[in-house]
């Protein structure tokens, strides 16, 4: 018994107690993934800092935000805005592309202050209920694609811009759900390609934790997705509010613990 123990033991990436901690993690991350369409870095990313190299973590959750939203697409597609994907997709290839040169030429670190602040602002404004938020105008694409797709490549985080202009185009939460599934997809496909051309995707441990972590994604996504159908509009909101201020405090705490 005692060999067949070494043996299982020697066979998982992690061990049993450190596994079994990660797993759930990751299932409450995708929890608040099939509520809000992203923000699995918030519960996962610290998380998996504290087991895992962080080279590890940004890839590793590429492949799974890539698995969870082609799970929430395959579901319930047919809710997505195809209009609003059609406005905001050439700005976020656009706003990757910047980002890759920056992340190639600078120090983007310095961006992450100004993207927590304008975060945790919006999430404390969205909150507050001083007043209705209007509705966006189109245009608004632009300006929202280009800075989500410029963040997504510079750090993974920029989800949460995406929803703040879906939040402010679609009535529905059922459909600005997938549809930010569909561009979180999108957005991590392209990730996830150019870590498979540089390489990364090569390093079998790494796809060990994900086929591991597999599970706990879809039961986690499974469980955000009900919660979603039983919520309220204004329900939804507040929790989108909620993600998108935690996610600019962690960008805030990223900044000054670097």
């Amino acid at each position: 018994m005692d060999a067949l123990f070494s043996s299982v033991s020697a066979a998982l990436p992690l061990a049993p107690l450190q596994l079994m901690l990660v797993c759930a993690g990751v299932a409450v991350a995708y929890v608040i993934f099939g509520l809000a369409g992203f923000g699995t870095a918030l519960v996962a990313g610290p998380l998996l800092a504290q087991f895992v190299p962080v080279a590890v973590i940004v890839p590793l959750l590429a492949l799974l935000d890539f698995a969870a939203a082609t799970v929430n697409v395959l579901r319930d597609g047919r809710s997505a805005d195809t209009g609003e994907l059609r406005r905001i997709v050439p700005a976020m290839a656009l706003g990757s592309l910047l980002g890759a040169a920056i992340l190639l030429r600078g120090r983007p670190e310095v961006l992450l202050a100004a993207l927590g602040l304008f975060a945790v602002g919006y999430g404390l404004y969205a909150l507050s209920g001083f007043k209705p938020q209007a509705r966006l105008s189109p245009r608004a694409a632009w300006p929202f694609g280009a800075v989500g797709g410029l963040f997504s490549a510079l750090f993974g985080s920029g989800g949460f811009i995406y929803a703040i202009y879906l939040a402010g185009r679609i009535e529905a939460s059922d459909r600005i759900r997938v549809t930010q599934s569909t561009l979180i997809g999108l957005s991590t496909l392209t990730r996830a390609i150019l870590f498979l051309l540089a390489g990364v995707y090569a390093d079998r441990a790494l796809l060990l934790l994900a086929l591991w972590l597999l599970p706990a994604m879809l039961v986690g996504t499974a469980i955000g997705r009900r919660l979603t159908l039983v919520l309220s509009k204004a329900q939804f909101m507040r929790i989108v509010s909620l993600v998108v201020l935690c996610s600019g405090l962690a960008l805030i705490a990223r900044y000054f613990g670097r």
